[in-house]
């Protein structure tokens, strides 16, 4: 715990607006207490396990100062600007309510200011020399013996590793890019008109700023559609997900999975942790470039896995393979991964410390052979995005990491990959080889903040073969290495749904109507009947689109047409049906069709074979929502 403890002449707040949707409303009135000892305090995660002894230690220090400035009060301001190492908001208001607890115990004059609030103070520091004091409380370990982060050496590498930027066309054009006065610039003759976006990706890549300033649309989106949400109970990066993200979630999987399988590989689960101290599986945690989670078991220490590679590399060690069984092909829907990033950085779907990650490796006797195999992958790969409801190759930004000897020997394999997208690519090259692999593609979706995340990846891996000891037995009878291939076809599962809401919100600014896929709706089709006298035909109507493995519920609300109509829109909801005594007697249904704004009349069947020949071969899921809306509860306030 760290506070900041200040004699002042006066303090005065007023709460302005919640921080933590969870914590209790307070007035929103001005408080002044005079000749008081402020206490500026943070609760942090080493804390946890030693609160009761943290909090002892923080009001004696509080008792001690108060007693020594002669102050006629005290005030426990919690105030987080102090650590970059919070605890979570769960244990923060918890040490804040046992520190008042604590206080009150020893009969001290203590108030606390509201935890969990958005607050405008102004304090006066008396200026004698006691007046300011900062205390940093530490239990159960010594100050100096407080451990960073673990951080892969790969990670601090990449930092002072130099790479040098190319834009490459599909025609074969290399050509040179640096930053110039906060601008990219490339050279003559090339046209950024044509390739906005490919400007923007270029920029992110190069000045390597991952921070998120603002608020990109896709977090308001995800919550006013009951996605996903944060949860402040958890570490931050960690999402809860409702009926309608978790639907959306699964079919997403469910897609990823069959293309996969269609492909060629086998199916496996692995487990989420291993052994830090594991000679291998140390080794490849520090050829790749990410922050790890890590936790101690009966004084073990294990880290939770990044990607499905540490699992299926120890498989494929144990497996015997024959030349004639390659490629081999495993794959994982990797539940859960995890990385530690940076707090900055984390921002609603984009980009979280726990996600689920499709994780696609083929060993293949060479690098010849690896090539060719991706080349396959990079196919498998577009035809998923597209099924998504993505645009290819409008909506991606091809970028290539390659290491030069490899490029100089393999340039016409590195254009193929450009040419099958269809636009230029941006390329890092780097003279010597640090990481694992030797060429690495993404597709990156750039977002309405001019941020690019990655969705689909695939590396060709020359190293983690002889570390794990993963051979094939060859032709000859002799053991060889194999050379690996890192694909994930999708991207992480959340990040398919952070690109989906962000090119809707892309398209509202267009001034079209904002909708997902049809077969990623939650829900598909809405019957709104006129009155309660329409629901029984009402409900025949949902029943009979509902068998055809269509996801409709009905609105039986008692609140006017109108209304319920604009609720569908609100919801995204791509077809409304109104169903009144016209549509009673006539049998032909007025459809609301909500990506055009217009209503169009058909009868059941034939709005059945439209729906069904829009959903095509995608997979289908029932809704675990009830079917009426009056039975249904509202899991995110709107005001």
């Amino acid at each position: 715990m760290r506070m900041l403890l200040i004699h002042s002449k006066f303090l005065e707040y007023k709460p302005t607006r919640k921080a933590l949707k969870y914590i209790k409303d307070v007035e929103k009135k001005k408080v002044k207490i005079e000749n008081v000892l402020v206490v500026l305090t943070c609760a942090e995660n080493r804390d946890e396990q030693y609160l009761k002894e943290v909090v002892g230690k923080s009001i004696k220090e509080i008792k001690n100062q108060f007693e020594e400035v002669k102050a006629k009060n005290i005030v426990i301001y919690p105030y987080a600007h102090l650590s970059s190492d919070l605890a979570s908001p769960y244990l923060a208001d918890r040490a804040i309510k046992e520190m008042e607890k604590e206080s009150k115990k020893q009969k001290l004059p203590v108030h606390v200011s509201p935890f969990g609030w958005y607050k405008e103070f102004v304090l006066h520091c008396l200026g004698h020399p006691l007046a300011e004091s900062f205390k940093e409380i530490v239990v159960g370990e010594k100050k100096k013996e407080v451990k960073e982060e673990t951080v892969s050496k790969a990670l601090k590498a990449e930092k002072k590793m130099k790479s040098s930027w190319r834009i490459l066309t599909p025609k074969g054009d290399l050509i040179p890019l640096e930053i110039k006065d906060g601008k990219v610039v490339a050279g003559k003759d090339f046209d950024w008109k044509k390739n906005e976006n490919l400007k923007k990706f270029a920029m992110y890549e190069m000045a390597k700023s991952r921070k998120v300033k603002e608020k990109p649309p896709h977090v308001e989106l995800m919550r006013k559609l009951e996605l996903a949400d944060y949860e402040s109970a958890s570490d931050p990066g960690n999402l809860r997900y409702y009926p309608k993200g978790e639907l959306m979630r699964d079919l997403i999987q469910n897609w990823v999975d069959s293309n996969v399988i269609d492909y060629g590989a086998m199916k496996v689960e692995t487990p989420i942790m291993y052994d830090l101290n594991h000679p291998v599986m140390v080794k490849y945690l520090n050829r790749f470039p990410a922050r790890q989670y890590i936790v101690e078991s009966f004084k073990r220490k294990f880290f939770l896995r990044f990607a499905a590679c540490f699992g299926q590399f120890t498989m494929a060690h144990d497996a015997i393979i024959s030349y004639k069984e390659l490629p081999m092909r495993l794959y994982e829907m990797a539940k859960y991964s995890f990385r530690l990033e940076k707090r900055g950085e984390l921002v609603g779907l984009r980009r979280l410390r726990s996600f689920i990650m499709p994780d696609c490796h083929a060993f293949c006797s060479d690098v010849p052979q690896a090539m060719e195999e991706m080349k396959k992958r990079f196919d498998l790969a577009l035809k998923i995005q597209k099924g998504f409801g993505f645009n290819v190759p409008e909506d991606f930004e091809l970028g290539i990491r390659v290491v030069k000897e490899f490029w100089e020997k393999n340039k016409d394999f590195v254009l193929s990959l450009v040419k099958t997208h269809g636009k230029p690519a941006l390329i890092e090259m780097w003279d010597k080889r640090f990481f694992y692999f030797i060429l690495k593609y993404e597709l990156n979706f750039v977002d309405n903040l001019d941020k690019a995340s990655a969705l689909t990846t695939d590396q060709i891996d020359v190293e983690n073969a002889e570390n794990y000891g993963i051979y094939y037995t060859d032709r000859d009878g002799k053991k060889k290495p194999v050379t690996i291939l890192h694909l994930s076809p999708s991207g992480a599962i959340c990040r398919v749904m952070y690109g989906l809401l962000e090119k809707a919100a892309k398209e509202q600014k267009q001034g079209k109507n904002p909708i997902l896929p049809l077969w990623l709706s939650p829900i598909q089709v809405r019957v709104i009947p006129v009155s309660d006298k329409h629901i029984k035909q009402a409900i025949e109507i949902m029943e009979k689109i509902e068998k055809e493995n269509i996801r409709v519920d009905l609105d039986d609300r008692n609140k006017s047409v109108e209304k319920r109509v604009r609720n569908a829109e609100m919801e995204w909801v791509p077809y409304s049906i109104v169903v009144g005594e016209r549509e009673m007697k006539s049998g032909i249904l007025p459809v609301r069709i909500r990506k055009i704004g217009k209503v169009k009349k058909m009868k059941v069947d034939e709005f059945v074979k439209i729906l069904k020949k829009e959903i095509k071969n995608k997979p289908f899921r029932k809704s675990s929502l009830p079917k009426l809306l009056s039975k249904r509860p509202q899991f995110v306030a709107w005001s």
